[in-house]
């Protein structure tokens, strides 16, 4: 996982900054509960998200376990952030209208804490906005990229923490009903063969980390065309429980 105290000066600047940000806070409002007043942001980072979610009459509050990020995000979001593990939040049961896990469940070795832990804080009613598919969101539209890698995607990547299929069942099994789903770009996301090496090189491709299927990835990434020019970007799926 990424040393997020290191990351965190250029971390928005890295992942699309404003113009993602402001797509990602729209679809997330598409499936807010109606009258929302308490909507907790777990894994906040920045806060670039979570401060875009600010309405009259709504608390926003954003919780992170990394003290660099809540630096940041504390000015975007003063005195509303909290210092937590996302599977030991400090909060009441039943004290939140609304919990977001957004880009938060794929890096996680087992998702099931923490989405025990966002069903206890969520009052009767209330709404659980998840990412799901994440590693997915690449390989979406067609592209040679896409098409050069499926047979690796497909032989060697793991099982996903954040599967739609698995985190469906999962929150039923908490008492969470599935009420809604929408999507949105990663504007500004999409990467280049070159910068896919470099990822699989750096260890941070799922279905590349033995050495066989590393050198068969690279061998397929530098056989495309252009290897420069950036592909589509990705488009996030985002699911919504109701408890």
């Amino acid at each position: 996982m990424l040393d997020y105290d290191a990351e965190a000066r250029d971390y928005d600047a890295s992942r699309g900054g404003e113009p993602r940000a402001r797509v990602a806070a729209a679809a997330v409002e598409r499936l807010l509960p109606v009258g929302a007043r308490v909507v907790l942001d777990v894994a906040c980072g920045t806060g670039i998200v979570t401060a875009r979610l600010l309405r009259p009459g709504r608390t926003v509050l954003g919780a992170d376990r990394s003290p660099g990020m809540l630096r940041l995000a504390a000015r975007r979001l003063p005195g509303a952030v909290l210092c937590a593990d996302a599977a030991q939040l400090p909060l009441r049961a039943g004290s939140v209208d609304a919990v977001l896990l957004v880009w938060l469940l794929h890096l996680l070795p087992d998702a099931a804490p923490v989405l025990a832990e966002a069903r206890r804080v969520l009052r009767p009613g209330g709404v659980l906005v998840t990412t799901a598919d994440k590693n997915d969101a690449y390989f979406t539209a067609p592209s040679d990229l896409a098409e050069a890698t499926a047979a690796l995607r497909r032989r060697h990547a793991p099982r996903a923490t954040d599967a739609a299929d698995l985190l469906t069942a999962r929150a039923t099994a908490l008492g969470l009903r599935p009420v809604g789903e929408t999507s949105f770009p990663g504007l500004g996301q999409g990467r280049s063969p070159r910068a896919w090496r470099e990822a699989a090189e750096r260890g941070r491709l799922p279905w590349c980390r033995e050495p066989a299927e590393l050198a068969a990835t690279v061998r397929a990434l530098a056989a495309l065309p252009d290897q420069d020019a950036p592909r589509p970007d990705p488009r996030y799926r985002l699911l919504a429980f109701r408890g």
